[in-house]
């Protein structure tokens, strides 16, 4: 535990300052909590079932990133006549060497270890009467295999007491898979892109004239200020921390901007943008509710884990972090213009997918004051409580019958998987039944 109160401290120390960039980069934040309502149960409640969706901890580089962003930069940086030291706040670049190579793209970092294995003992701490799982899932990436393990062995005090089941990330089977986007040809990973490419030009213009001043020698592209602001966040899960953070180099505008990119790219990828999401969403949520409901189910505790594109498709299908709530909007894609940021704007990236973004559904009995005493239900999103359209228990928590019913009405929303993803193999299935 010595070690996971260093890491904490590593990651809080990264940057002197009130604001702090790490907690806007999108889907390479390292893990953090922020809860805007009160996390712990709820008085007079009891947890006795919990399934959590957890993506996988911080790594090197994705290879996307690296490839399109980072390692163009870097490669530049190698050739530049430059100098570097009369450059302000890039005076760093003199010495500085980049912190991933190709042969680490898509590891676990130390950090991420240590994250997912503190996940684990959190999740202890916080249900320590629950029967230690005899499986936790995960998709067949190294990453989240590996994210699983150390979770594991935080979770257990005998982690061979829990397998590891490891769910091939095959599109052959349809809903039935911790990456059921990947057997939707209704998906594509490059939604997104475009839409956020409109921003990327408009917020880095004056950042470019302003690096250009620190540099004249060297020709910064608006993929380089991308490349810089990501370089934040890698850097710092795997040294401890990035010159790039600094906000001498990008103000807190700078990366709110940065941040409102990605959650443009996010919101249209797999988010209320791309009428798909929910679609594949939705098979885990029916899972979870099916094992929280069940009066004989096998386990205390289901835990999955996967990569960022599940986490905010579960999101649109529960129907949180939505922009038109209360607003009487009916055009989702109107609220996340692509030219000037909503700032009073729900959909955060950084909170919905940080690395090791983990989403929580608990089945609580509950005997609390003003409420009849029955089976409740809540969502925790990296240990954030968010209600859902049913909520009319204590801590905006959602009734048995209630609960019941908004299944059922998210799943005439989105149930269908092979009918709205159109697959062209013979097998597909509309239901996960990892936790049958």
């Amino acid at each position: 535990m010595q070690s996971a109160a260093l890491l904490c401290l590593v990651l809080a120390n990264a940057v002197d300052a009130a604001f702090n960039p790490l907690q806007h980069l999108a889907g390479i934040a390292p893990y953090f909590e922020d809860p805007r309502l009160d996390p712990w149960l709820p008085q007079g409640c009891n947890a006795t079932r919990a399934t959590y969706l957890v993506r996988h901890a911080a790594i090197y580089a994705n290879d996307f990133d690296y490839e399109e962003y980072i390692e163009p930069f870097t490669d530049r940086l190698k050739n530049t006549t430059a100098d570097w030291r009369r450059a302000g706040p890039l005076a760093f670049l003199a010495k500085w060497q980049s912190p991933i190579t190709d042969e680490e793209l898509e590891d676990l970092t130390s950090v991420g270890r240590l994250e997912s294995y503190k996940l684990g003992v959190d999740v202890r701490l916080r249900y320590p009467a629950f029967k230690d799982p005899q499986h936790v899932w995960t998709s067949t990436a190294e990453r989240t295999e590996l994210s699983a393990s150390s979770f594991i062995d935080g979770l257990v005090a005998e982690s061979n007491n829990t397998e590891r089941i490891s769910v091939r990330e095959d599109e052959s089977r349809g809903a039935d898979s911790l990456t059921p986007y990947k057997g939707c040809p209704k998906y594509s990973s490059s939604f997104g892109s475009k839409q956020s490419s409109v921003y990327r030009e408009a917020y880095t213009k004056p950042i470019l004239a302003r690096l250009h001043d620190y540099a004249p020698a060297f020709n910064f592209t608006a993929d380089d200020v991308v490349a810089m602001q990501e370089l934040c966040g890698y850097e710092t899960v795997i040294r401890g921390a990035s010159p790039f953070c600094s906000l001498d180099l990008f103000s807190q505008n700078d990366w709110l901007a940065f941040e409102y990119m990605n959650d443009i790219m996010y919101f249209y990828n797999a988010g209320y943008g791309n009428h798909i999401s929910g679609v594949l969403g939705f098979p885990w949520l029916n899972a979870s509710a099916s094992a929280l409901l069940s009066d004989d189910a096998a386990q205390d505790l289901y835990v999955s884990f996967t990569h960022r594109e599940l986490p905010p498709a579960v999101v649109v299908a529960l129907g949180i972090f939505n922009n038109t709530d209360y607003s009487g909007a009916d055009n989702a894609n109107a609220t996340m213009p692509l030219t000037a940021q909503n700032y009073g704007r729900s959909w955060k990236s950084s909170r919905i997918l940080p690395f090791l973004s983990n989403i929580a559904i608990e089945r609580m009995t509950c005997d609390s004051y003003g409420f009849a005493a029955d089976d409740y239900f809540r969502v925790l999103v990296n240990q954030d409580p968010h209600p859902l359209s049913c909520a009319d228990g204590p801590g905006e928590s959602c009734s048995k019958t209630a609960f019941q019913g908004f299944i059922q009405e998210r799943g005439s929303l989105f149930g269908d998987y092979t009918e709205k993803c159109q697959p062209d193999y013979s097998n597909s299935t509309n239901l996960l039944t990892l936790y049958n």
